[in-house]
C-alpha cells in the first residue's frame, strides 16, 4: 500500500474536524473555530481557515473549487459515503455532499454524529491510500 498526498490531507482532516468540527450552520465554518469536513479539508490542506469559508459562500466555493488537492479530498470523502452527490447541471457536486454530512439527514436517516464524521474521514483517507484512482461512487443498497 502506498501513501498518498490526498491520504495524508484526509488524515489530518479527520485530526482537525475531531479537534474544532460540529459546525452545522451557515457557510462552511464559524468565528468561534467550528468546522464543517470541507472547512476541515481546506485547513489540513493549507493550514488555515479563511474569511470566505466563514461569511461568504459564494468566494468559498471558488477557493474550494481551484485548490485541486482540497478538491480531490472532498471527492475521496464523497466517494466513501453510503449516498450519493446531488446533481448539479449534470455534475456530481462534491461539496454540497460533504458539507452537509454532519448537518441533515439523507435517505430518512439522522444527521452523522461527531464520531461518525471522523470515521468517514479516515475510511476516505485509507481508501485514499489504497487506490490509485478515485472509485465510481453507487446507489446505497
Amino acid at each position: 500500500m502506498s501513501i498518498s498526498s490526498t491520504g495524508t490531507i484526509l488524515q489530518l482532516a479527520a485530526e482537525i474536524y475531531s479537534a474544532r468540527g460540529g459546525h452545522d450552520g451557515p457557510h462552511f465554518a464559524s468565528p468561534d473555530g467550528h468546522l464543517d469536513p470541507v472547512a476541515a479539508i481546506y485547513r489540513a490542506t493549507t493550514g488555515r481557515t479563511p474569511w470566505s469559508l466563514q461569511h461568504d459562500d459564494e468566494a468559498a466555493l471558488l477557493l474550494l473549487a481551484y485548490n485541486e488537492p482540497a478538491m480531490d479530498a472532498i471527492r475521496w470523502l464523497s466517494a466513501v459515503l453510503p449516498t450519493l452527490p446531488p446533481d448539479t447541471d449534470g455534475t456530481p457536486d462534491h461539496i454540497e455532499h460533504v458539507t452537509h454530512l454532519a448537518s441533515y439527514a439523507a435517505l430518512g436517516q439522522p444527521p452523522a454524529r461527531h464520531n461518525d464524521v471522523v470515521g468517514n474521514l479516515l475510511r476516505a483517507a485509507a481508501t485514499a491510500d489504497a487506490l490509485d484512482y478515485v472509485p465510481a461512487q453507487r446507489a446505497a443498497a
